[in-house]
């Protein structure tokens, strides 16, 4: 597993970039990309015509995007990229537009960079760690803001001043799944997709997200998250109790046999939190 700092080198940053729209955008991180030596100019194509056949779920929070597309001959290694621009751009996400942050990955394979990933999570989670990526003078500022371990208190906010866990106790290892009342309930099948375009990086975001999610409820060692692509989860959903993804993709999912959860912001908790218990009734 790689660290932010592993894989986002000082000079693949660069502050106040202009970009007339999100294919400027794009290009201007993958042009760092293949500056630093990561991947090659057609790494950059291919993540924009990631966003061209998917639409715009790589903008997985306010105000921030994450460029990528699946491992190709054009990526020498795992690496990132960060483009702060001059001005705010859209890119077609009604819920998290316009755009000022955009990182850029590319993966050499489906793990290496899992751990940076969910770091970054945690930054942008971080209201206050968000909003100095947006005042940051440097390169080097921008990856003290990044690297910085200290665990901020999350701002209370109307989704978020429910309790901390569920009314219900965690789940006995014995049972597959809490047995309600209700005659529609049906065993839990131990595990939730998050599914992006790719399966590499914004399903990783929402993947992390979850995790915590259940860490909370103390449900983590009865319930696995897998983050997929979009073409393995039609194949895999009949294996879940639920998908979680954006709206563009669910769109793209259709009827998949079970519920397909739209997670907006894919580093808040109380969403997700909300949509796991609408799915769990607890």
């Amino acid at each position: 597993m790689s660290s932010l700092s592993d894989l986002l080198d000082p000079s693949a940053i660069r502050l106040d970039v202009p970009a007339a729209d999100w294919r400027a955008a794009i290009r201007a991180a993958g042009a760092l990309l293949t500056a630093s030596d990561v991947a090659g100019p057609a790494y950059t194509d291919a993540m924009i015509r990631t966003v061209e056949e998917h639409g715009p779920y790589i903008v997985l929070a306010p105000g921030f995007a994450l460029a990528h597309s699946r491992p190709d001959a054009s990526v020498a290694r795992t690496g990132l990229a960060l483009v702060r621009l001059a001005e705010p751009v859209a890119f077609g996400n009604p819920d998290n537009d316009p755009v000022t942050l955009v990182m850029a990955l590319a993966a050499a394979d489906a793990g290496a960079h899992q751990q940076a990933l969910a770091a970054l999570a945690g930054v942008l989670a971080d209201r206050e760690r968000r909003a100095a990526l947006d005042v940051a003078a440097t390169p080097a500022e921008v990856l003290a803001v990044l690297e910085d371990p200290a665990p901020r208190p999350a701002a209370a906010t109307p989704a978020t001043t429910t309790a901390a866990a569920p009314a219900a106790a965690p789940w006995p290892a014995a049972e597959a799944a809490p047995v309600a009342a209700d005659e529609e309930t049906v065993p839990s099948k131990n595990l939730i997709l998050t599914v992006c375009g790719n399966g590499l990086g914004t399903s990783l975001f929402l993947k992390n997200t979850a995790e915590q999610v259940l860490d909370r409820w103390g449900w983590s060692p009865y319930i696995s998250i897998e983050a997929t692509d979009t073409i393995s989860a039609k194949g895999k959903a009949h294996d879940a109790d639920v998908v979680l993804t954006s709206g563009a993709i669910a769109d793209a999912l259709g009827d998949v046999g079970v519920p397909v959860e739209v997670i907006r912001d894919f580093t808040s908790q109380a969403e997700i939190d909300a949509a796991l218990r609408r799915l769990y009734a607890v």
